[in-house]
């Protein structure tokens, strides 16, 4: 067990690391910055390579939602899912951490949003509290039905990290404008506690949405889809 919950651990930390610090280091320079494409193809990427790393020893799961809505399909075990989820959201905060220290070695930097996830005056795009729970709850029961579909029984061998890496990527562009993305509590969790624009009394919607669409996925594939 303690090799399973390390893999998630380490590949929470590179999902962060990753994909918010090509957000928070590299998303706002306005010559060469990677602008909202390269965000979201960062996320993806993180997803994809620690799959590859590490997802034959803990399943590569890298967010609470993800095992969640696994365990709802019956692919994870109940008791797994609290071990699961402390060591995603310590892999994401230990993330978080370096990359304040390394953001804030430049003179007169501040956190301001952190890369962190936010509906209303904090959405991007400024989308309601309505809005952004639809977009969290569906893409979240998107990403699911993909990674279910990708890794089921008789499914290409091999192929299910860029599917789901793929698909991750996909998430972000649609949502990047809406909430900042999230799809993952461990990843909005971790950064939140950095920001200084009020992201943590939000923070409650980045983990109910993405557990409901979760559920909603992972019933919609046990239901509907699965092949007995």
């Amino acid at each position: 067990m303690i090799k399973k919950l390390t893999a998630e651990a380490l590949g929470t930390f590179v999902l962060v690391f990753g994909g918010c610090g090509s957000a928070i280091l590299a998303g706002g320079f306005p010559d060469f910055g990677i602008a909202f494409a390269g965000i979201a193809l960062a996320f993806g990427l993180t997803v994809l390579t620690m799959a590859y790393a590490v997802g034959s020893i803990s399943g590569g799961h890298f967010n609470p939602a993800v095992s969640f809505g696994l365990a709802i399909a019956e692919r994870f075990e109940w008791s797994d899912l609290i071990p699961y989820w402390i060591a995603q959201l310590i892999g994401g905060v230990i993330a978080a951490s370096l990359l304040y220290l390394i953001a804030s070695g430049v003179a007169g930097w501040t956190p301001g949003g952190f890369a962190s996830n936010g509906y209303g005056v904090r959405s991007p795009g400024g989308y309601t509290l309505l809005a952004s729970f639809i977009c969290e709850a569906t893409l979240t029961a998107v990403f699911v039905i993909v990674i279910l579909g990708v890794t089921r029984r008789g499914a290409p061998v091999g192929f299910a990290p860029i599917a789901i890496g793929f698909a991750l990527t996909l998430v972000h562009l649609v949502s990047i404008p809406v909430t900042n993305t999230s799809v993952n509590p461990a990843r909005s969790t971790a950064v939140a506690i950095f920001a200084d624009n009020g992201a943590i009394p939000q923070l409650w919607l980045f983990w109910v949405a993405p557990l409901v669409g979760a559920a909603i996925g992972a019933l919609i594939w046990d239901r509907l889809l699965e092949n007995d």
